[in-house]
């Protein structure tokens, strides 16, 4: 626990939502580099600068399906008056050897292809006859089927300057740029330009490994039938989706039923694929509130200080939380409300961070921005406590989404943005600038 935790432990402290999230990022510590293959490696964020070894395009090479000409040959070329040249031979992507262009002369090119000696310009096929003597055409034919193509004369009917249709060799990047920077999260784009340079490994830190579970004895699987009493389990699946969308690996554990012995079994069982864990339910002040009576002894009496503290928030929704460690490697366990709403603010204001923490960013939080609020009534908040709406957001303003009970999922799912209430404020009145956290 960090000295946050030390200064202000207790069940009747009310820890602000500032305190915890600190706590939690400074207990939280990235993840250690590993090396691996690009796919592995895509959402990974780079641990190193990767510096270009050889320049894009590594040679000067015809950005256009054509013929390599000399600038002097095709000068002043017309459909009526053409550049009549020699064909010399074809150049296609790969080749290995090109023949030499000289006066009179061109070579039939293909798109990527090198430039060939002697040759100073590229000139579309759409700007020639292709070599069959009848007019502009469409394309050249396929070399199996024609391979007369890549002899003969092409008639030219527009001039070309010098370095026309050519792709300069570096023109993308030089030997020896900085191709990506430490800090670099790899998306698709990245993977192809790390391959366009010859790497087939990177040195990143991994996506964190997160673990969700819920617990409730009333819980049901989608899909199966429900019985007197039970709801279907949705806090898994929406914490799980969240997790990737943060980045992470995640992984869901069936519901666990309200048993604490059970529940701690379960958990322990998990750490062996776990960066973190996540619990949702059972925080609370119930008799039946599991996570608390599993985990509040856990590794009390460990040296290095772990073990799971049960807080309560100076925040709505989301009052009860859990943090701590456990197991031998002190894994990262956050313990969220059962609350659908509760759930999935907590999930965004402190799991978030959390594995954008231990995936090695320095941007870990949403971005947030000012609004103007647009609605019908003010709004109004307990004193004392930082209350978080859901709202949606456009063009500079935030509109309330369904109330503030902490059940109301059906709302959650129409929301882009938290509208935030700060501790000191009871109501907001319709105009009023607010602070808004950005969803999506």
């Amino acid at each position: 626990m960090s000295s946050a935790a030390t200064r202000a432990t207790g069940q009747d402290h009310l820890w602000s939502v500032t305190e915890h999230l600190e706590d939690i990022l400074t207990t939280v510590r990235p993840l250690e580099p590993i090396e691996l293959q690009l796919l592995d490696a895509q959402g990974c964020v780079l641990v190193e600068d990767v510096t270009v070894p050889v320049s894009l395009p590594p040679f000067d090479n015809s950005s256009m399906d054509g013929y390599a000409v000399r600038v002097a040959d095709v000068a002043g070329a017309s459909e009526e008056y053409p550049a009549v040249l020699t064909v010399v031979g074809d150049v296609a992507a790969g080749q290995a050897e090109q023949p030499h262009v000289g006066p009179g002369q061109a070579a039939r090119i293909m798109t990527g292809a090198p430039l060939p000696p002697g040759a100073e310009a590229v000139v579309p096929v759409e700007w020639t006859d292709g070599g069959l003597g009848e007019g502009p055409v469409s394309g050249m034919r396929a070399h199996s089927a024609a391979p007369e193509g890549a002899s003969g004369q092409v008639h030219v009917h527009r001039p070309a300057e010098a370095r026309a249709h050519v792709r300069a060799k570096g023109s993308d990047v030089k030997a020896g740029d900085r191709a990506l920077e430490a800090g670099t999260i790899l998306g698709p784009p990245q993977i192809g330009l790390l391959a366009a340079i010859g790497r087939g490994t990177v040195r990143v830190r991994p996506r964190p490994r997160v673990v969700v579970l819920s617990t409730g004895s009333e819980l049901v699987q989608p899909d199966e039938v429900l019985g007197s009493g039970q709801i279907y389990d949705s806090n898994s699946f929406a914490l799980c989706a969240a997790a990737r969308d943060a980045g992470a690996i995640s992984y869901r554990v069936g519901a666990v039923a309200d048993d604490a012995e059970t529940l701690r079994a379960t958990i322990e069982d998990q750490l062996i694929r776990a960066d973190l864990v996540v619990t949702t339910g059972g925080v609370s002040v119930g008799a039946y509130d599991v996570v608390k009576e599993a985990l509040s002894s856990v590794g009390d009496e460990d040296e290095a200080g772990g073990g799971v503290e049960f807080r309560k928030l100076a925040m709505q929704p989301g009052k009860p939380q859990g943090f701590g460690s456990i197991g031998p490697d002190h894994t990262p366990l956050l313990a969220l409300p059962g609350n659908p709403v509760s759930s999935y603010v907590s999930f965004e204001l402190f799991v978030r961070p959390a594995i954008r923490t231990l995936m090695g960013l320095e941007d870990v939080h949403r971005p947030t921005t000012t609004a103007t609020l647009s609605a019908d009534k003010a709004l109004t908040s307990p004193a004392g406590r930082r209350q978080f709406l859901r709202g949606t957001y456009a063009d500079g303003e935030v509109k309330p989404v369904g109330g503030a009970g902490s059940h109301l999922i059906a709302a959650l799912a129409h929301a882009d943005a938290l509208i935030v209430v700060p501790e000191d404020d009871t109501s907001v009145e319709p105009g009023a600038e607010v602070e808004v956290v950005l969803l999506g």
